[in-house]
């Protein structure tokens, strides 16, 4: 007998699942509560390694069905959202996507569905990519220095060479200028170049 289970997911512990979960059971799913997995971590988490959903593959068995509220409660990453689509597929299992109109996207029709969201995805991404590179360029040929902008200024970063050379001891002047060891280091790499 198949067995239908739902995965609710939240980034932060100020959302609610709640939602998530009312909107599987207006769809007419009625699912037993211990089979309901929710958790709250980010989306970026790879789902394989998020605690409850590695539980929940576990759990699942050939010819059961897992449902989804929307593709990204799976995750933000297309490739690891493709991925997590992929071992249900092998283990058998159906995902059923209530955004998606339903669409068993382990199916051939779901492949394809997954296939052209990617793509989409994928193309967002490249085009996001294009008008950063193409910003920071523009900004680059004007003049703009980019980057964070230094913790210290030209007259402190020489005060602290000054320092550095009397002193000889980094974690000294870092604390002198209330700064990171680090900052110190990146100055006199700097200074030496």
């Amino acid at each position: 007998m198949s067995r239908v289970f739902a995965y609710a997911r939240v980034s932060t512990s100020e959302q609610s699942v709640e939602p998530q979960v009312m909107e599987i059971q207006k769809a007419g799913f009625d699912i037993l509560e211990h089979r309901i997995v929710s958790e709250k971590v980010s989306g970026s988490v790879e789902a394989a390694r998020r605690k409850e959903f590695a539980k929940l593959l576990d759990k699942l068995e050939p010819g059961d069905t897992l449902v989804v509220t929307k593709l990204d409660r799976l995750g933000r990453n297309m490739i690891d959202v493709a991925g997590t689509i992929e071992a249900l597929k092998d283990r058998q299992v159906k995902l059923h996507c209530l955004a998606l109109s339903g669409t068993d996207l382990t199916s051939a029709s779901g492949t394809m569905m997954v296939s052209v969201i990617a793509a989409a995805a994928q193309f967002e991404r490249d085009l996001l990519i294009e008008r950063t590179q193409a910003g920071l360029a523009n900004a680059k040929a004007k003049g703009k220095v980019l980057g964070r902008r230094p913790a210290l200024d030209a007259e402190t970063r020489a005060r602290v060479v000054q320092d550095h050379q009397k002193l000889q001891n980094i974690s000294a002047v870092a604390k002198k200028y209330h700064v990171s060891r680090a900052t110190i280091h990146r100055i006199l790499a700097s200074e030496n170049a």
